[in-house]
This record gives C-alpha cells, structure tokens and sequence, in this order.
C-alpha cells in the first residue's frame, strides 16, 4: 500500500473518531426516588373495658323499716332474751348474738340500736335500769366478738311490751333486747 493511501486511511479513522467523538462513559443509573415517609399514626389510648355492672338490685339498699322487715323475716338477726329480773346472758342468747354478729359484721355499713325491754312487773325507773342493762350486756357480748363499735342502746323499759297479756309466757317474750337498723 502506498503511502498516502495509508496516511489517507489513518487521516479518515482520526476524522471518524473526532466526528465519533470519544466514547462515553455510560450515564450512571439515576437513582429511584425515596419512598414516600412512612407516617406511623399515633398510639392510640385503648380505653379499659368498661366494668361489668350488676343490675340486680340490692335487696339491703331500700328504706330502713323494709330491711328491718327483711332482717326479721329471714331470722337474719334476732331478739335476745332474759330471764326474770336479770340481764345475765343466757346460753341461747350467747347463740343468737353469734348468729347477729355474722349479719353485722357481713353490714358495716348498717348502723344498729339495740333496745333493752323489760316485762311489766316492776316500776318504771326500775324497769329502765334493767332494760338498759340488758342492751348493754347485748352490745358487750358482741364486742367481745370483734363487732358493734358504735352501735346504740336504749331501753324502753316496759312501754313497748309485744305481748300484753299476764302471764310468764307472755312476760317472757317482753324481757328482750332486741336488734333494729337505725341508719346506713
């Protein structure tokens, strides 16, 4: 080959590279756009279910002469009884103010008086005093079986007899001490 052929042949390469141009590098990859940000709701309070209510009435929630009535029906708390001219304790006594003393203290919140009552032999103060001892022998006891802080005597002597007929067997129902709610 000639010479200017070659020439001419390199001269026609250069010019195609400089027309060309140089080779490029490849466009680096164009990154993908961020995710868009991730929006975390904020924490919810989650409210406590609400508490099971018991919709059965209380039958301890009426009017005082209706729990009264409740109480004595069901034997719940009962009558205490003496003998004649005392206001010793007797044995069945003892039982009974056990037994009131489950319901009193299964009621704290009921509030109690206890009346002294006497039969009709005697006289008026007489009776009194004896009545008032025969509430407070009650309402001992019972605090010497952890309960009846608080609770009231009074003592009616013989002015509410619940039997009026003479006799032992009528006298001795009247020789009480007997159990009311007076309060919640």
């Amino acid at each position: 080959m000639s010479r200017t052929r070659m020439l001419s042949a390199i001269g026609l390469v250069g010019l195609s590279l400089v027309i060309m141009g140089c080779p490029k590098k490849a466009p680096e990859p164009v990154p993908p756009p961020p995710p868009p940000p991730v929006t975390v709701p904020p924490p919810q309070e989650v409210a406590p279910p609400p508490p099971v209510v018991d919709e059965t009435p209380d039958p301890w929630s009426g009017e005082i002469e209706e729990i009264n009535r409740m109480i004595v029906e069901q034997g719940l708390v009962g009558d205490v009884y003496y003998d004649f001219d005392k206001f010793d304790l007797r044995p069945d006594a003892r039982e009974q103010l056990a037994k009131n003393a489950q319901f009193i203290r299964q009621h704290p919140n009921f509030r109690f008086t206890v009346e002294g009552h006497c039969d009709e032999r005697g006289t008026n103060e007489y009776n009194i005093t004896l009545g008032q001892g025969r509430s407070s022998a009650a309402v001992g006891y019972l605090q010497s079986l952890g309960v009846a802080n608080g609770m009231r005597t009074i003592s009616y002597g013989e002015e509410r007899p619940v039997c009026t007929q003479s006799g032992e067997s009528c006298w001795q129902r009247n020789r009480r001490a007997r159990f009311i709610v007076t309060g919640k």
